[in-house]
């Protein structure tokens, strides 16, 4: 096809909003660039599982198991309910039964369908919550840091304000969070706490059983919204599985979102969204009233997509256990590897360079001897070879200069090894150019346990 060329005798300037000069709107551009530029390179910066993990073509089979099943429970004929696969349904989901009993199998969190809504991702779930609960000039978005920058990002665009709470070696503090609702009072209307309690992005970290009910009760005492955001629960390695926030909240504080794209695939862009509250005096679930914001963001999640979904969860009794089984002994093998590799390449360096040791997920924290930004991302890319994240691409706070996330998802073990040895190499350099520091000269707040840098036993 032939390329047609445009010519403006003039243009007209058009002025953006304010937020689009927050550098936090450009990372996920800043990531996608720096891995297109190098794709020699070794990343350790997507967030992501491995294509190698998917099962694609079984998932379609499932699609027809799922027509088959729906067809012999409503009485409809096979074509008919092939038809209604192509239409609009209803706003909030079809398979919203289907998914209450996964959560009721897999995480004991128990909800009635009516109280889900299934979304285009978990970034929508977040784009429902935030555009239907925040008044943007009264209301706070509280959220741990360093986090997810899809909130944090996207509350930016919608104006609403967002106080960090600063998360230590273990998560988020709960004495932080209530000296944040105490110090943001006096400018707004702290609405809702966000958080990833289990195997965190960008940490690595998990919250313990005492600061989940201690986090539940400051926020129940407090009349603020917690709203819990777990992609990665399913994915533990070692130690016992704790409940999630949702499972222990026995007041109806957490709102709860939960994403397919880690357990089956990303592309399905399918999430949901936990809605139990009540409003208007105990007449309807928040769910509902949340679906009119859904109703006028994308209509509906596809029914094709959900139908799919649907086909693997009646496959497998509801569950995905056994969909995730073999992806997390693949994952477990990654951490191991890269907690190896990082021993063997840094050995004797415990003063210079430290890291976490994560339960579970796809990610952890390294702590390094000096400070490490863009320029810092850009030369490890092009002179070392390897890719890995500023964590201060995660905070909006100042404390997290010297520390970088590693993601061990998106990687096979040789490249792990080599990864690691490269990454070593540039530290080591940059280390001898700048001066011999210990991690704790640096003003990164370490999130590092006693266990950090050693090999586990």
């Amino acid at each position: 096809m032939k390329k047609i060329d445009f010519e403006y005798e003039r243009s007209q300037l058009v002025q953006l909003k304010e937020c689009f000069a927050d550098p936090l709107l450009e990372v996920m551009n800043i990531l996608n660039e720096i891995v297109l530029d190098h794709p020699e390179a070794i990343s350790f910066a997507p967030g992501r599982p491995l294509e190698t993990h998917f099962q694609v073509e079984e998932s379609l089979a499932a699609l027809h198991h799922f027509v088959t099943v729906a067809a012999g429970e409503s009485g409809l004929d096979e074509k008919r309910v092939w038809r209604d696969l192509g239409q609009y349904n209803r706003t909030n989901g079809t398979i919203n039964e289907l998914i209450s009993k996964q959560l009721a199998l897999d995480e004991d969190i128990q909800v009635p369908p009516e109280a889900i809504i299934v979304t285009v991702g978990a970034q929508e779930a977040m784009a429902i919550v935030l555009a239907g609960l925040f008044e943007p000039a009264r209301d706070i978005l509280l959220a741990s840091d360093p986090t997810y920058i899809g909130i944090t990002g996207l509350a930016k665009i919608l104006g609403i304000r967002v106080l960090p709470v600063s998360a230590g070696d273990n998560g988020v503090e709960p004495e932080a969070v209530e000296q944040a609702i105490s110090s943001c009072r006096s400018v707004g209307t702290p609405r809702a706490l966000y958080d990833i309690p289990d195997f965190n992005n960008p940490l690595g970290t998990s919250l313990s059983l005492d600061r989940r009910l201690r986090l539940l009760e400051i926020c129940h005492k407090n009349d603020i919204l917690l709203i819990e955001d777990n992609p990665y629960g399913m994915f533990n390695y070692s130690g016992e599985k704790l409940p999630t926030l949702k499972a222990l909240d026995k007041h109806a504080t957490v709102i709860y979102i939960g994403s397919f794209s880690k357990t089956i695939f990303p592309g399905l862009r399918l999430g949901y969204l936990v809605a139990d509250q009540h409003v208007e005096h105990g007449k309807h679930l928040l769910a509902k009233e949340l679906s009119k914001v859904k109703s006028l963001i994308t209509v509906n999640t596809s029914p094709l997509l959900q139908a799919i979904v649907g086909g693997i969860l009646l496959k497998n009794n509801g569950s995905l256990q056994p969909v995730v089984r073999s992806k997390v002994g693949i994952l477990k093998r990654n951490r191991d590897v890269m907690l190896e590799c990082l021993a063997k390449h840094f050995r004797g360096s415990s003063e210079r360079v430290q890291w976490n040791h994560p339960n579970g997920g796809f990610f952890l924290t390294m702590k390094l001897p000096f400070p490490f930004g863009q320029d810092e991302l850009k030369r490890c890319a092009c002179d070392y070879g390897v890719i890995v994240c500023p964590m201060r691409f995660f905070t909006l706070g100042q404390d997290r200069e010297c520390q970088i996330r590693l993601s061990f998802s998106y990687v096979d073990e040789e490249q792990i090894d080599e990864g690691v040895n490269r990454l070593a190499h540039f530290i080591n350099d940059r280390s001898s150019v700048r001066g011999m520091r210990p991690a704790s000269s640096c003003h990164a707040q370490s999130s590092v346990p006693e266990s950090a840098g050693r090999k586990e036993k």
